[in-house]
């Protein structure tokens, strides 16, 4: 399925978000996710589902101020 990955348009073979941040090698980053605009915390990713044309956030933390 095409799903936008920060801005870009990715085919992937994962049905959630946890095994499409697997597929694209976050598996272990320390990062914040949002799912078509939403917020999705860790404890999450496996139960939020993915479908065509979702639109998908990769943030990684910053420090400073």
């Amino acid at each position: 399925m095409n799903i936008q990955v920060n801005g870009e348009w990715r085919e992937v073979s994962a049905a959630d978000l946890a095994a499409v941040l697997r597929e694209l090698g976050f598996a272990t980053a320390v990062i914040a996710t949002a799912l078509n605009g939403e917020f999705v915390p860790a404890h999450s990713r496996a139960n939020a589902a993915l479908a065509e044309g979702d639109r998908l956030e990769i943030l990684a933390p910053m420090q400073g101020g």
